[in-house]
């Protein structure tokens, strides 16, 4: 196993982020801060289950990251803001500020 991952119901997260996009960016609006859980991890960041809208995909970046910020754990809990929204894919971007071991 590598330290990469992607879920198992990848496809089926997707529809659903599809289907609840007009409610999520209204959950989420730019600036909300929020907590979450990763659930996948990948060379350029990390997805995210944003605690309260289940059916949000979070995408935190590591670009967007503070400097010192390493990649989340796959299992991790982390804390963060909403800066924007990404709809060809339902995505919603977020700047990670903090981060726990689970």
């Amino acid at each position: 196993m590598t330290e990469y991952s992607w879920p198992d119901d990848g496809a089926e997260i997707g529809r659903r982020a599809q289907a609840a996009w007009s409610a999520t960016c209204r959950a989420l609006p730019i600036g909300t801060q929020v907590t979450g859980t990763v659930t996948s991890r990948q060379p350029f960041g990390v997805f995210l289950r944003i605690d309260g809208t289940p059916e949000a995909i979070g995408l935190a970046e590591s670009i967007a990251m503070p400097p010192d910020f390493e990649l989340p754990r796959l299992g991790a809990f982390v804390t963060g803001e909403v800066i924007s929204h990404t709809e060809h894919n339902h995505q919603v971007r977020t700047r990670l500020t903090e981060q726990t071991e689970s």
